[in-house]
C-alpha cells in the first residue's frame, strides 16, 4: 500500500485527487474562449458536455469494482445536471465572450466558497479553524488576482457576473453530488453529461445558435472529456476520499491554473499582484494537503454498498477467497468507538 492510499492519511489522497480535478478544469476556461469564439453558449456547453459523456462511457467499471446508479438516484441527478451541466457551462460560455480569460478564470475560485458553505448548511460537514483558514487564504488570493485583472477589464462586469452565476452553479452541484460520492464516479459523469448534452442541445436548436466549425467541434469536444469528464471523476473521488467542503476548498486552485494557462496564450501580463494572489493560494491548499483530525468516535451500524478494501480498518468483514483490490458489494459496518485520522467521509459524518 503506497502513501497515498494509507489510512492514516486520507486527507493527502483527497486533496490530490482534487488537485487533479482542478488542473484539468482550470486549463479549461482559457481554451473553450479560444475554442467556442463565434459560438452560442448553448451550443459549446452541448460540445463540453458530449466529450464528458464519451469519458464516462468508456471509463465504467463493472459491477464488482463499483456500486451501480439507482433508480433513487434519479432526482438528484436531474438537479445535478441542471445546476452543473447546464446552468454552469452555459454562463461560462456566454460570460467568457464577454470578458478576458484572465478574468474568468479568476471569479471561478468563488465556487469553493460556494461549495464549502452549502457542505456546512446541507451536510453539516465539520469545518474547523484550520479548514476556514484555508478557504480564508483561497477567498484572498482570489480576491488579489481578481483585483489586478480588474485593473484592465472594468468594463467586463456582465460577464463576470455571469461566471459568478456559474460558480454558484458549479457549488450546487458540487453539494449535491456528494451523496454520489459512492457511485461508479464514470457512471455519475456519463449519466449527468448526457442529461447536459441532451438538455443544451435542444437549447441551441431552438435559440437558432450557428453550428461550429470540425475543428471547433473536435477541439470543444477534447476539452469537455479532459476538463469535464476526467475532472468530475476526479472530483467526485475526492468527495469519496475526504468530504465536499474540502474538496471543493482544494478545488479552488483551478482558477489559478487556468489564469497562469491564459497569460502564457497572451491574455494578460503576469503581475506582482498576480504572484501575490497565486502564493495566498498555494498556502491555502497546503493547509489540506497536511489537514490531520484525529479523535475517539463512534460509528452506528449502518448497511451500504461502495467501492473499498479490506486495509483500511473500516471493513473488516469475511470473503472466500479475500479479495486483494478494491471491490464493491452491499455490506454491513456494527457499531463501533475507536480512533484514528479522519475526515468527511462515508463513514465519519459524526457531530462535533
Amino acid at each position: 500500500m503506497n502513501g497515498l492510499d494509507s489510512p492514516s492519511r486520507p486527507a493527502l489522497r483527497g486533496a490530490t485527487l482534487a488537485l487533479l480535478a482542478a488542473a484539468l478544469f482550470g486549463v479549461s476556461a482559457p481554451l473553450i474562449q479560444r475554442f467556442g469564439a463565434g459560438l452560442g453558449p448553448f451550443a459549446t456547453a452541448a460540445l463540453l458536455y458530449l466529450g464528458a459523456a464519451v469519458v464516462g462511457v468508456g471509463m465504467r467499471q463493472t459491477v464488482d469494482r463499483e456500486a451501480r446508479l439507482l433508480r433513487s438516484d434519479g432526482p438528484r441527478l436531474l438537479a445535478m445536471a441542471a445546476a452543473g451541466a447546464i446552468a454552469g457551462p452555459v454562463a461560462l460560455a456566454w460570460g467568457l465572450q464577454r470578458t478576458s480569460a484572465t478574468g474568468a478564470s479568476l471569479m471561478l475560485t468563488l465556487e469553493a466558497l460556494f461549495t464549502a458553505m452549502l457542505a456546512w448548511l446541507l451536510y453539516r460537514e465539520a469545518i474547523g479553524r484550520r479548514v476556514w483558514t484555508a478557504m480564508f487564504l483561497l477567498v484572498v488570493g482570489g480576491v488579489l488576482l481578481i483585483l489586478d485583472q480588474s485593473r484592465d477589464s472594468g468594463s467586463h462586469l456582465l460577464g463576470l457576473l455571469a461566471v459568478v452565476l456559474a460558480t454558484a452553479a458549479w457549488g450546487l452541484d458540487n453539494t449535491l453530488s456528494r451523496t454520489l460520492a459512492q457511485r461508479d464516479p464514470a457512471q455519475v459523469v456519463m449519466t449527468k453529461a448526457l442529461l447536459g448534452t441532451l438538455a443544451t442541445s435542444v437549447l441551441a436548436i431552438a435559440f437558432g445558435e450557428p453550428l461550429p466549425s470540425i475543428a471547433a467541434a473536435l477541439a470543444l469536444l477534447a476539452v469537455g472529456a479532459v476538463g469535464y469528464g476526467l475532472s468530475l471523476r476526479f472530483y467526485l473521488l475526492a468527495q469519496r476520499a475526504f468530504g465536499a467542503a474540502r474538496t471543493g476548498s482544494v478545488f479552488a486552485l483551478a482558477p489559478f491554473i487556468g489564469a497562469a494557462l491564459a497569460v502564457v496564450m497572451g491574455d494578460h501580463l503576469a503581475s506582482w499582484l498576480m504572484a501575490l494572489g497565486g502564493a495566498f493560494m498555494l498556502a491555502g491548499v497546503m493547509l489540506h494537503l497536511t489537514e490531520k483530525h484525529d479523535h475517539e468516535h463512534v460509528h452506528e451500524a449502518i448497511e451500504h454498498e461502495h467501492a473499498h478494501a479490506h486495509d483500511d480498518g473500516h471493513h473488516d468483514h469475511v470473503h472466500d477467497p479475500m479479495p486483494g483490490a478494491s471491490h464493491s458489494h452491499r455490506h454491513r459496518h456494527e457499531r463501533r468507538r475507536h480512533a484514528h485520522p479522519h475526515v468527511p467521509d462515508a463513514h465519519h459524518g459524526h457531530r462535533h
